[in-house]
């Protein structure tokens, strides 16, 4: 099977929804990518249009975002590219998922702190946000 890796840079444009399933640990966010240029002529940076992904984690990888991603705060993500048409309305849409791989904080813009999680320590892995119930989660495709 060939899959598609990339690798975005943006900020976290809402918040982390946890979810405990019964096939595990899920969570997902929106990240906007917005592209920068140097403008040669007018010696300024300029922004390009800004783009929406949404970022989907498993496992583990859920259990720590949920703990250490906020709103606003820039990111690095790679993952699986993922594009989904459906119609909804009678209106076709386009959607570009990300299945996560890795997501960490973008230290060209601040600093971070570590801190490595103990396997089986529910108080390290333990999700800061609100749990909402399985069946209100749209699928993982």
């Amino acid at each position: 099977m060939n899959e598609i890796m990339v690798t975005l840079v943006g900020n976290a444009a809402t918040p982390v929804d946890f979810r405990e399933t019964a096939t595990g640990s899920t969570a997902r966010f929106r990240l906007a990518v917005t592209p920068r240029r140097w403008d040669r002529e007018q010696q300024v940076w300029t922004d390009g249009s800004t783009g929406f992904y949404t970022v989907w984690a498993r496992r583990t990888l859920a259990a720590n975002l949920s703990g250490s991603v906020s709103v606003g705060e820039p990111l690095v993500v790679h993952g699986r590219l993922k594009v989904r048409e459906e119609e909804r309305d009678g209106v076709w849409r386009t959607s570009v998922d990300i299945d996560a791989v890795a997501v960490g904080h973008d230290l060209t813009r601040g600093t971070a702190a570590f801190r490595r999680v103990v396997r089986g320590d529910p108080a390290l892995t333990a999700p800061t946000h609100r749990q909402k119930p399985a069946t209100e989660m749209a699928s993982v495709s």
